[in-house]
């Protein structure tokens, strides 16, 4: 039977002041019952004379089989990691259509706006994360997915750009979901392999791009997951809203790359693919190479063009809390999910045209020309965390059609290139560096000079040591997020809002 609670109730979650609705308490079995509390799923067993409360964020689907209700969930198993569980009991068979009915709310508050059994496709690179990628899928991912009754199809990669080829050809009304169980290599093909479709905006739109982190650069998965543990990235995805995401076109030579989390040339390009041998420290090589580069002084000539959007910090702090108050109602998520979901009717040519025009073409006038002989590090990024505890953009955010620009002079003190390094987890003390230049652009072209080689970093893929341009795309891509709105990354705010 189904029964009103009040607050004296031993059902009624704790941490809630308010009465529970009539029909929120789902008596089952013997002794048992289940109730909808505020934030969670109360069940109370007289029988074996426990309590526990599980949030409805774990919970993975509900149903009811035969004559039992079974309830699947993801429960801490370690304190990194969850596993899936089951709640099974008997319902009698008058009170099948209220079960049923219970069911349903309790499914609403457990995905909201998320969308349920989504339908993914599985990349996995057998040499991510030490060659244990597939190992983790198998253990830590499949069963959560399972559970939460998404429909699968998996396939390995089997060489260098396999994920570009698998995204082009793509079925993209045959999937919700592209999850890519690597680093950070695999989004950035499946990215570029949708981009080649020739309806690639709609294909872009269709497809939401995830990462399962099994590789030793997650920052995808920090950034939108929060998390570098493959189940717990496993159950965000399960409950990932879907989020417009800004892509930028990079521009070199005769080619038209899509990048997704960062460019750049100078300390953190060298630090990351000059330390490729040192794989086996994990995101501590890439720490280790800019702490051997900044202490070197080293420095990467360079000119550098660039269309300033908001161009001091205190404006930039100004414009990430105005995106922090402006988050729309719930209705208004569903709507743009909606619209992001265009019917397969409705195609668009290719990618959209470049604004700025290519690497070839004369630099546009309204941007700013800086020659920079004294260059330190370079770095435009989409997402706030470059790795783990990395929080080199912290004003970035997924929509807001800008690029965010780093730039440090590389003849800084010794000592003020080791403040840098050490304030970078902290990611508003890392902003306030008076020696950190930053700002959001929409564009940006720079040059190399007075150097045969050197190393550029898209995504963290090498390019060659050639002029490149690059111009940012608003919402042009698709991911899912905790928020619908933001990374989860601590951001910046105007001086005395922090605790608004």
């Amino acid at each position: 039977m189904i029964t009103p609670v009040v607050n004296d109730d031993p059902f009624v979650d704790p941490g809630s002041p308010r009465r529970c609705v009539e029909g929120s308490t789902l008596i089952v079995g013997r002794t048992a019952s289940l109730t909808l509390g505020t934030d969670s799923l109360i069940v109370l067993d007289a029988e074996s004379k426990t309590t526990q409360a599980i949030p409805f964020y774990n919970i993975l689907w509900a149903e009811l089989s035969h004559s039992d209700i079974l309830i699947k969930y993801a429960r801490p198993s370690a304190k990194n990691a969850v596993r899936v569980a089951t709640i099974d009991y008997p319902v009698e068979k008058p009170q099948h259509p209220h079960t049923i009915a219970w069911i349903e709310s309790l499914l609403d508050r457990a995905y909201g706006e998320a969308q349920r059994k989504k339908r993914i496709k599985v990349l996995i690179n057998p040499f991510g994360g030490k060659g244990k990628a597939q190992k983790w899928y198998l253990r830590d991912i499949e069963p959560i997915f399972a559970a939460a009754r998404c429909e699968i199809d998996v396939q390995k990669t089997l060489y260098r750009s396999h994920a570009v080829e698998i995204a082009e050809r793509l079925d993209v009304d045959a999937f919700d979901v592209v999850a890519a169980c690597s680093g950070d290599g695999l989004p950035h093909e499946v990215f570029n392999g949708l981009g080649r479709k020739p309806d690639a905006r709609r294909a872009l739109r269709k497809i939401a791009v995830v990462q399962l982190p099994c590789g030793s650069g997650n920052a995808m998965s920090w950034n939108l997951n929060g998390t570098d543990s493959p189940s717990l990235a496993a159950l965000a995805i399960v409950k990932g809203i879907r989020t417009p995401f800004d892509l930028a076109s990079i521009s070199q030579g005769h080619q038209r790359t899509l990048s997704f989390l960062s460019q750049s040339l100078g300390i953190v390009a060298e630090a990351d693919l000059a330390t490729e041998h040192l794989r086996w420290l994990g995101s501590a090589r890439f720490t280790y190479g800019i702490a051997i580069r900044l202490l070197g002084k080293t420095v990467y000539p360079c000119d550098l063009a660039i269309k300033i959007e908001v161009a001091t910090k205190t404006e930039v702090r100004q414009h990430y809390w105005h995106a922090l108050h402006e988050r729309p109602l719930p209705e208004q998520h569903r709507q743009s999910q909606s619209s992001m979901s265009t019917d397969s009717s409705q195609h668009e040519d290719g990618l959209p045209p470049l604004q700025y025009g290519t690497i070839n073409d004369k630099l546009p006038k309204d941007w700013t020309l800086i020659p920079y002989d004294k260059l330190g590090n370079f770095y435009s990024g989409n997402m706030a965390f470059m790795a783990a505890d990395t929080n080199f953009f912290p004003a970035a955010l997924p929509n807001d059609g800008y690029m965010d620009l780093v730039t440090v002079d590389g003849d800084i003190s010794r000592l003020a290139a080791v403040k840098s390094l050490s304030a970078v987890n902290a990611g508003a003390k890392f902003f306030d560096i008076p020696h950190v230049k930053y700002c959001k652009i929409s564009g940006y072209r720079i040059v190399p000079k007075n150097q045969k080689d050197g190393y550029i970093s898209v995504d963290g893929e090498r390019m060659p040591f050639q002029p490149f341009q690059a111009e940012v795309h608003r919402g042009l891509g698709t991911v899912l997020s905790n928020t619908g709105r933001f990374y989860e990354a601590p951001g910046v705010v105007p001086r005395g809002t922090e605790s608004a």
